[in-house]
């Protein structure tokens, strides 16, 4: 060993001690050595200096070297200890192993090769220990770490809880006040839309031009406002689980011909032209009449808001399997495809 070793070897036989000493050195071990002769000295000594290996009789005048060494272990002291036993007793060592000593040896077969043997395995086995005790307080303070961890987590999933839940109940508000909100809108916009449509009648009395064009424009934004109150309550009944399709056999092309004929006025008024492309063997159709016109009056909306000229058109085609597709083209702006 190229390290000079601190070591202290713990006696009260003067004689034992010295043998210690004179194998040691004959070993060739490079080493500085302190010697005491009773467990009291052996754990002052050992609460303030820190050795390499001690070499300690087992029988001591104030105690054994098992209630020593059950006395340091408790006190955290920790040391490679090699006990000198004046007899080979199997018990003996077992007990001296449990209580916390690295190694033993019988005073007997104290020789250089032996005790030189004996003090690199105890420094060997005590560092293999140190590195398992380091990794098992690494382990427990990950284990530690996970539980806080986790417990955490928990925390974090008690409280998106109770923000879902929180969200829950606003969605059912708002749902709601959509809904009452729509509901109570609709009834003095259909009274609109009627006393308009009374006014237009010519057995009511005839108005001028000028009259008859501002009623229009009152029927036809009448129409809009009331359009736009109905996808309002449609979209609370979405996000309710209520909106029912109410399947009925129509023609298709009517539908599709009486949107047009509702959007055509905002075609005009930029001056865009608006066409349809029917290619239908038979137009009769199985589906909700209203929705299909819901829909697609809404993409015909955006396509002539977003179309600053050319035109906008409807393409219906059947498909295989009893279907029947309606599309609806412009020249606007576009969707990027990333989009």
């Amino acid at each position: 060993m190229e390290d000079t070793l601190k070591i202290l070897v713990v006696d009260d036989d003067e004689v034992d001690r010295m043998a210690v000493r004179c194998a040691l050195t004959k070993a060739g071990i490079q080493m500085e050595l302190s010697e005491v002769a009773d467990g009291n000295d052996a754990f002052s000594i050992l609460n303030t200096t820190v050795y390499d290996c001690v070499f300690l009789g087992y029988r001591l005048l104030d105690r054994d070297g098992l209630t020593l060494i059950e006395q340091l272990r408790c006190s955290e002291i920790k040391v490679p200890l090699v006990v000198l036993t004046g007899q080979e007793d199997e018990q003996t060592a077992i007990q001296l192993l449990k209580a916390g000593a690295t190694d033993y040896l019988s005073k007997s077969r104290i020789s250089p090769e032996n005790l030189a043997q004996v003090l690199r395995s105890a420094i060997r086995v005590y560092g293999a220990e140190i590195q398992v005790a380091l990794a098992k307080d690494q382990l427990r303070e990950s284990h530690e770490q996970l539980i806080r961890k986790n417990q955490e987590l928990e925390r974090q999933q008690q409280q998106l809880q109770i923000q879902n839940f929180k969200l829950s109940e606003t969605s059912v508000l708002k749902s709601h006040f959509l809904a009452t909100i729509s509901h109570e809108l609709r009834t003095p916009m259909n009274a609109i839309i009627g006393f308009s449509q009374i006014l237009l009648r010519p057995k009511f009395g005839q108005l001028t031009h000028q009259q008859a064009d501002m009623v229009e424009r009152i029927l036809n934004n009448g129409k809009h406002l009331l359009m736009l109150l109905n996808e309002v309550l449609d979209f609370s009944n979405l996000e309710a689980g209520r909106l029912d399709l109410k399947a009925e056999r129509f023609d298709v092309s009517k539908v599709i011909n009486l949107a047009v004929s509702e959007m055509r006025s905002l075609a005009d008024a930029k001056n865009l032209s608006l066409l349809v492309q029917t290619d239908l063997q038979n137009t009769l159709v199985y589906n909700d009449p209203v929705r299909v016109k819901q829909i697609l009056i809404n993409l015909l909306s955006n396509a002539i808001k977003f179309t600053e000229s050319g035109e906008v058109w409807v393409e219906v085609k059947e498909l295989p399997a009893n279907r029947v597709a309606i599309i609806v083209r412009d020249t606007g702006i576009g969707i990027a495809s990333r989009d």
